[in-house]
């Protein structure tokens, strides 16, 4: 085990450092570094080193300043899409919950009342006479014709706005 280092270790360095090994170097270093283990540790390790740098640096390709740009552009609009379309969302979450509780409370009213609207089909033809009888017609008919017409109104309207909204974005 040798503990000083060999006394042509640098000239060797250097000549691999310029990338000059071993066609600059003269027969008599070649012949040293064939006997020498320490010199010939150092020539095997920096090859190696160089070789697998030279194999890294030509794998890597750098890309432009504007591709990169425009990466960076791209990631930055597509946070902030993703910022205005949480609230977004929330509101779609809302609007087809409503629209889901009043489905069930209008389910939940015609059980309890009895489907009392299957008769409305015989009272639809509203007189043919003079304003005052059609609003008459209107009252006698009941507040469930207007219930289920704004019922199937709204949820037709929650739908379209839902769809528009999807549309969007």
């Amino acid at each position: 085990m040798m503990l000083r280092p060999c006394a042509r270790e640098n000239e060797i360095a250097e000549l691999l450092r310029l990338g000059h090994w071993p066609v600059a170097a003269s027969a008599e270093l070649r012949a040293h570094v064939s006997g020498c283990g320490s010199c010939s540790d150092l020539i095997l390790v920096s090859q190696s080193f160089q070789q697998v740098r030279e194999e890294i640096g030509s794998s890597a390709r750098l890309q432009s300043a504007g591709v990169l740009w425009w990466r960076a552009q791209l990631r930055r609009r597509n946070a902030a899409m993703e910022r205005i379309n949480r609230p977004i969302l929330g509101a779609q979450i809302f609007a087809f919950a409503i629209v889901l509780v009043l489905a069930l409370g209008f389910v939940v009213f015609q059980a309890t009342h009895g489907l009392r609207w299957i008769s409305w089909f015989g009272k639809i033809s509203p007189p043919q006479t003079s304003l005052m009888d059609a609003m008459r017609w209107v009252a006698s008919v009941g507040s469930d014709w207007v219930l289920v017409p704004g019922v199937i109104a709204l949820a037709v309207m929650s739908g379209i706005v839902l769809y528009l909204v999807a549309e969007k974005h």
